[in-house]
């Protein structure tokens, strides 16, 4: 369960930038967040994993045995020990290109092991039949010995992907992981990231409201740094032009002010 509240960002000169948050994942659920560029959709996301610092609000989340992490108000390891137990999909993969495929999956799970040992001798047999084990859920395994380098970006998003798996997280965040990818491979990455709610919750920024209808059992919306809409993936035309307009937010309901449980757009009814 991954479980956001009263998420807000607030810049030194009083500008708001995300105005209370709040949302719950649950196992069981893939849900995309949509909006224009600079909603805040990015913004959440780093928020969530601790990349960026909240003026309020908390971030928590927990797996099966009930343990309890969090991403806001604490650093250093702590938030070390907590980002351990995120598996981040980025836009941009994030790979190191000199490295091999096989390698590049086994660094999702540095952060677990002893420094001492992976300087020394590095990752165990049985966690390199993990990391192939990873590979071969996205149909990668073939590619292990390979250069990361010599990879199509589908091919290294199905990396990355497998990265995140291998590190056996408690909740997976994509933050825009089909932005650079062509429709075919953008469709193939939604397949593979879709199952993975079976075993954790998942929460994705997206451009592509197609997308998220087709693969995506929860949307939800944010238009200048607040929750618009929170429901059905599958959204009217007029909800839509709704979230992508862009204005200062003066013609919403109560502007930033209104409370969250109130939906801000009639069209857009809450979740």
């Amino acid at each position: 369960m991954l479980k956001v509240t009263n998420l807000t960002k607030r810049l030194p000169n009083g500008k708001v930038l995300l105005n209370g948050i709040t949302f719950t994942v649950e196992k069981g659920e893939f849900v995309g967040i949509l909006g224009a560029s600079g909603a805040g959709k990015s913004l959440t996301m780093r928020c969530i994993v601790g990349l960026t610092t909240v003026t309020d609000g908390e971030v928590i989340f927990r797996g099966e045995s009930g343990k309890t992490y969090r991403t806001t108000t604490i650093q250093g390891k702590e938030l070390r020990r907590a980002r351990r137990n995120i598996g981040v999909i980025f836009q941009g993969f994030h790979l190191v290109k000199r490295l091999t495929v096989l390698e590049n999956v086994m660094i999702g799970r540095l952060g677990r092991i002893n420094p001492l040992r992976s300087w020394l001798y590095g990752f165990t047999d049985r966690e390199a039949a993990d990391a192939m084990e990873a590979l071969g859920r996205v149909g990668m395994s073939d590619f292990a010995a390979r250069a990361t380098g010599s990879l199509s970006g589908g091919e290294m998003q199905r990396v990355a992907i497998a990265r995140a798996i291998f590190q056996k997280p408690l909740c997976y965040l994509a933050d825009e992981p089909i932005a650079s990818l062509d429709p075919k491979n953008s469709r193939a990455i939604m397949r593979l990231l879709q199952p993975l709610a079976s075993e954790q919750p998942i929460i994705g920024a997206f451009h592509q409201p197609e997308m998220t209808a087709q693969f995506c059992t929860r949307v939800i919306a944010i238009r200048n740094g607040t929750v618009i809409y929170d429901g059905d993936p599958h959204l009217s035309p007029a909800q839509l032009a709704q979230i992508y307009s862009q204005d200062d937010g003066s013609e919403l309901e109560g502007g930033f002010d209104e409370p969250q449980s109130r939906p801000l757009v009639p069209a857009l009814a809450t979740r």
